[in-house]
């Protein structure tokens, strides 16, 4: 949690996992819902390197290609952060609690358990924790004019920020 204090944000959000995983260094992965063909196997690649290289990856897979990200990432040993743009659910596939059981996953919702479904505002919210948390980022693709691309026009620190 210290490394969320430095950056001033509010701890007020629900946890489950392995809290610990804040303090290390996260590299974000963010993607537009709708990517180029080309850009595809450079996420899958990407996704892969990381897990090979047993690096913490925080993001909200929720598009198509952050999903297939999350595939590739779950069979490594690696950390992962899920952050969710919608309260905690009651109930998980296998694959996340085999990963919250092996002490690798932690899970965030920046909202209460009533709010069930992802809408535009939540996956901002959802994303803006995703930056704020992250030491990096690495963008998959940003729609030009789009939801994700104006969000990240808007952060400061763009030298954090790499393309895909």
């Amino acid at each position: 949690m210290d490394d969320a204090k430095k950056r001033n944000i509010k701890i007020g959000f629900d946890l489950l996992g392995n809290c610990q995983l804040l303090n290390i260094y996260k590299t974000g992965f963010l993607c537009s819902r709708q990517i180029p063909a080309d850009k595809i196997l450079k996420c899958y690649d990407w996704a892969i390197e990381q897990r090979e290289k047993g690096n913490c990856v925080i993001s909200g897979f929720h598009s198509r290609i952050e999903k297939d990200v999350f595939h590739y990432l779950s069979k490594g040993d690696q950390p992962i952060i899920l952050v969710l743009a919608r309260g905690l659910m009651r109930n998980y596939p296998p694959e996340i609690k085999r990963l919250l059981d092996k002490n690798q996953l932690l899970i965030i919702s920046p909202f209460n358990h009533n709010v069930k479904r992802t809408s535009r505002k939540t996956a901002e919210v959802r994303n803006n924790l995703i930056i704020e948390l992250a030491n990096e980022i690495v963008v998959g693709f940003a729609k030009t004019g789009g939801n994700l691309e104006s969000q990240l026009n808007n952060y400061c620190n763009t030298e954090l920020i790499t393309y895909l």
